[in-house]
């Protein structure tokens, strides 16, 4: 090879061996997911002093600005350092905070160094201008940031970024994991643990309370107010409206809240929920002392208007209130009927009678019964701010008056009665106890509805007052079968009465057929009655007739002997004295007279009975009877002549 062509070649190499080493000692190369963080190690300007860690006038220290994603040159490799860090990515939905390394220092109430405008602390000269050291009050949302990690630390979920991780970053790190510090504050709905919160704050910067008082006031809390917060949020805001270091008064409400953990910590507690049935009394902490509406009459504590400190004169209704617990205390009051039971071993759900018990009497005559008791209590709703401040709470007004004041009443009502008395009495007792106990009551801003007393028992085991009961049960029960008794006796004759009735009824046919039976025979008597006294008319007209007929036959007789003459009338008197008496002869001649007569003698129909002579005899009595009803004349021989024997 040619010497002047090696020569050449290998000054080329020589040329490009150099420029290679000066592109190395001058070139930095940065990926596009990194910042270079540029360290000059001297200067001719000399060092920082003065605590500052930012060469912002060539000294040597770190540079202000960040190197991004590129070839980047000047920055030779014996006086600049290059420190590559990662860019700060903040996730979605989370938060970064922020330590600065340098700045101002805090000022007495600072806790947090303040907000200014640096783009996110990417401007370190912007920062340095009016920022302070230490933990910021800014905090970064989602997004990538190119930050100087020499001036700022910056603490993520992802860990502590930062040139040199401090002992106390790593310490910050995990005590925000601890809160949830890098996640937004949700209240409401959406949260885990509690469905229906709240959320009280507790800020760490600013100015301290006032002497005297124990919550922060609210402030800026109107969107239309310069210094609007927006819910903590805004610390500058929040400082510039007056805002205080402490428990604030105003809580967060539902929704979701990006909040600095190192400016406020979040406490979670319920809602006070007010049920139908019963009304809220507040009792407020917070407020300025207001003046007092209860009137000059009530000496039991003063009433205010609501926002003061003390009693409100206005109750909370039934609802959801997002109430602050440390700045006051919600008293609930029942405002329907509820009962009180003083019976040993029973109480209702309120537990406001836990911790009553029956009440132990004596009664005139000495016994020692135990009297279960139940109150029906009602509370006005407008009265209950009164009740509250007389008593604090509903269960210290039954406790402390309610239940000495009913056990003294009782007492006195049964040393006055007998123990018969008081279980007799009880509806009258009942009803005097109420009159009485709804006026006392009304002195306490509470209305006694009704008073329901128990049966009395005995104290032990001693049963006393069982066998007294049991005398008495005994002595009822006693009454109970004399009544009975007299009950079963109309009972029994109504029983009667209607075994009667049933026989008439189920004898009904036979009755009715006896009935017919008697009507026919009664319709058959009174014709053959009506027959007999035809035929008996008819006897004494034909022995009229007869009779008549002699008396003229016999006249013409002695008419005709007295002619005749002597000689016919002893014949006629022989032929009387044949028949042996002159009665026979006229009948002899009466019959012969009634045998030539065209009138038939016996009836076609005639009513006879039997054919012996008692009946013969019967039936010619009641020809008699009959005849001698009627008047008329009979012949002059009796019954016993017609029946002697001829």
């Amino acid at each position: 090879m040619d010497p002047a062509n090696l020569y050449s070649i290998v000054a080329l190499a020589l040329v490009l061996v150099v420029l290679l080493i000066s592109v190395f000692l001058v070139a930095r190369y940065l990926p596009n997911n990194k910042v270079g963080i540029v360290e000059k190690l001297w200067s001719n300007r000399g060092s920082l002093g003065g605590g500052q860690i930012v060469a912002r006038n060539g000294e040597a220290g770190f540079e202000p600005d960040v190197l991004r994603g590129g070839i980047h040159f000047g920055y030779w490799r014996w006086q600049y350092k290059v420190h590559q860090r990662p860019l700060i990515t903040i996730k979605q939905g989370k938060m970064g905070y922020v330590f600065a390394r340098t700045g101002e220092a805090l000022g007495p109430s600072q806790t947090l160094g303040r907000v200014v405008e640096c783009n996110h602390y990417q401007d370190v000269e912007a920062f340095l201008e009016h920022g302070q050291k230490g933990r910021q009050r800014a905090i970064l949302r989602e997004g990538v940031y190119a930050i100087n990690l020499a001036v700022f630390s910056v603490i993520t979920e992802d860990g502590v970024f930062a040139i040199d991780v401090a002992q106390d970053a790593a310490k910050w790190h995990r005590h925000l994991a601890e809160i949830n510090g890098f996640d937004p504050v949700v209240i409401g709905s959406s949260t885990e643990k509690l469905m229906d919160d709240i959320g009280i704050v507790t800020t760490h910067d600013g100015p301290s309370l006032e002497p005297g008082e124990i919550i922060a006031p609210p402030v800026g809390n109107e969107v239309d107010n310069p210094n609007y917060h927006n819910n903590y949020q805004d610390i500058e805001a929040f400082l510039k409206a007056g805002g205080r270091r402490g428990k604030q008064y105003a809580p967060l409400v539902d929704g979701t809240y990006f909040i600095n953990r190192w400016f406020a910590t979040i406490e979670l507690i319920p809602k006070e929920v007010i049920t139908i049935g019963e009304v809220g009394v507040v009792v407020s902490y917070y407020g300025k002392q207001g003046n007092d509406t209860s009137g000059a009459t009530f000496r039991h504590g003063e009433r205010v208007h609501q926002g003061q400190r003390g009693v409100w004169e206005n109750t909370l209704g039934p609802g959801k209130y997002p109430f602050n617990t440390y700045a006051g205390q919600i008293i609930r009051v029942p405002t329907t009927n509820f009962v009180l039971h003083w019976i040993t071993g029973k109480t209702e759900g309120h537990k406001y009678d836990e911790s009553l018990r029956s009440i132990d009497l004596i009664t005139k005559d000495a016994y020692e019964p135990i009297l279960p008791l139940s109150v029906v209590v009602h509370i006005d709703y407008q009265k209950a701010p009164n009740v509250i401040q007389r008593f604090g709470d509903v269960k210290k007004l039954i406790t402390q008056t309610i239940d000495p004041m009913l056990s003294a009443y009782f007492r006195d009502v049964a040393h006055k009665r007998t123990m018969l008395e008081l279980v007799h009495d009880r509806d009258d007792i009942q009803a005097q106890a109420r009159m009485e106990l709804s006026l006392k009551f009304e002195q306490f801003d509470i209305q006694c509805v009704d008073v329901l007393i128990g049966k009395p028992e005995s104290q032990g085991d001693d049963g006393k007052i069982e066998n007294l009961l049991e005398q008495l049960r005994l002595r009822q029960l006693s009454l109970e079968q004399i009544e009975t008794y007299g009950k079963q006796e109309v009972a029994a004759g109504k029983k009667q009465t209607l075994n009667d009735a049933n026989a008439k009824a189920e004898m009904q046919a036979q009755l009715t057929h006896s009935a017919i039976q008697i009507s026919i025979q009664t319709n058959e008597a009174e014709a053959a009655l009506a027959r007999a006294r035809k035929d008996a008319e008819r006897i004494v007209v034909t022995a009229k007739a007869a009779s008549e007929s002699v008396s003229l036959e016999g006249q013409g007789l002695s008419e005709k002997v007295n002619l005749v003459g002597k000689a016919e009338a002893e014949v006629l008197q022989k032929k009387v004295e044949s028949f042996g008496d002159s009665r026979l002869y006229a009948m002899s001649l009466i019959a012969e007279s009634l045998a030539q007569s065209k009138q038939p003698l016996v009836p076609e129909t005639m009513f006879a009975g039997g054919g012996d002579q008692g009946s013969g005899l019967l039936g010619t009595l009641m020809s008699l009877l009959v005849a001698e009803k009627m008047g008329m004349k009979l012949p002059a021989r009796t019954i016993a002549e017609e029946k002697a024997p001829r």
